[in-house]
């Protein structure tokens, strides 16, 4: 099993912009990033026209898209009950790490970003998988080590200390 870090927070917090500084950071300096986002609403990664897109709104269950630079399976759920994070990431081929974005109620550790200039509450003591703050400014006294959100060398550091990636 690949191990996880989440990161997670409320709307407009800077989750996926901080997850994207640290897959940079942490590819920057040799390690192998796998990344998971949830999204809380339907989408589409294949559009209207396209032979993907065809082939799914035709009934195929999945439709894999292959080229020589990337591939994609594309599963359609229908009525099946949305898989569970540890369903997704068993389907991840091994890396160092995998980050997850979203999926703030799971049992995995986490970082909470912040966005101080909104009125979001606070995770960290209440709920025990926050293991870090990444916040906008000074974030107040918490059970858990507070990072400036664009201090992303310390905050690579610390995750590589708390994962064993070091």
């Amino acid at each position: 099993m690949n191990r996880v870090i989440g990161v997670a927070g409320f709307k407009n917090a800077g989750k996926t912009t901080l997850v994207e500084k640290l897959v940079t950071e942490l590819t920057r300096r040799g390690h192998r990033i796998s990344t998971v986002k949830h999204a809380h609403h339907s989408f589409d990664i294949d559009h209207q026209g396209r032979d993907s897109f065809r082939h799914r709104k035709a009934g195929a269950s999945e439709v894999a898209v292959v080229s020589r630079h990337r591939w994609a399976i594309i599963h359609e759920s229908r009525d099946d009950a949305e898989p569970t994070l540890e369903e997704i990431l068993a389907k991840l081929a091994p890396c160092d790490l995998v980050i997850v974005e979203g999926y703030k109620r799971d049992s995995h550790d986490k970082i909470e970003v912040r966005n101080l200039d909104l009125a979001h509450p606070v995770l960290a003591g209440d709920d025990p998988t926050i293991v870090a703050v990444a916040a906008n400014g000074p974030a107040g006294d918490l059970p858990v080590p507070v990072f400036d959100r664009n201090d992303v060398t310390a905050l690579v550091g610390f995750i590589e200390k708390h994962t064993g990636l070091t």
